[in-house]
């Protein structure tokens, strides 16, 4: 594979995979994003033992998940999650890969749809990765104000989605 190959593989599979470390790192998105660049790197690293008849995002994953165990074999403080839970994430990711570029696609428009407020709650903490305190500070209103305007914003992007799966099956 050539590096630009590689690159187009990064490009298309850096926020699936940012997403699912986060999910295993108990949501820590710095530790995911340091998770997911030296899996990237394992991986070229190691692209000569890539077997190509294999799903290179799968192929991925499986690095996130032994980096994922090497950090929680050094730092006693965290927990890797089970067997089961890990397998059932992934199961549940393959699905959601299938439609990856429509299910996106719709989240992006759903997002579009949201109130200015929400939208700015979800891209400050969201897209910022901040804490709560953070983002909170940053937007200028208190933690239960950006906690209920959160779950607003989860509640109304679920429900766009719902409403928008008929259009793509």
């Amino acid at each position: 594979m050539s590096r630009e190959e590689f690159s187009d593989v990064v490009r298309n599979n850096h926020a699936t995979l940012c997403a699912y470390a986060r999910v295993i790192t108990g949501g820590d998105g710095v530790r995911a994003k340091e998770i997911v660049q030296d899996a990237f790197v394992a991986a070229w690293n190691n692209i000569g033992k890539f077997d190509v008849t294999r799903d290179i995002s799968s192929w991925l994953r499986g690095i996130i998940r032994n980096k994922w165990r090497e950090v929680c074999r050094r730092n006693i403080r965290e927990v890797s999650l089970s067997h089961d839970k890990l397998e059932l994430i992934e199961h549940q990711l393959t699905e959601i890969e299938a439609d990856r570029p429509e299910v996106f696609d719709r989240l992006a428009h759903c997002r579009e749809q949201l109130p200015e407020t929400l939208a700015a709650s979800v891209k400050t903490y969201y897209d910022g990765e901040l804490s709560t305190q953070e983002a909170a500070a940053r937007l200028r209103i208190n933690g239960a104000t950006l906690r209920k305007r959160l779950e607003r914003a989860r509640t109304a992007l679920r429900e766009c989605l719902e409403r928008n799966v008929s259009r793509i099956h």
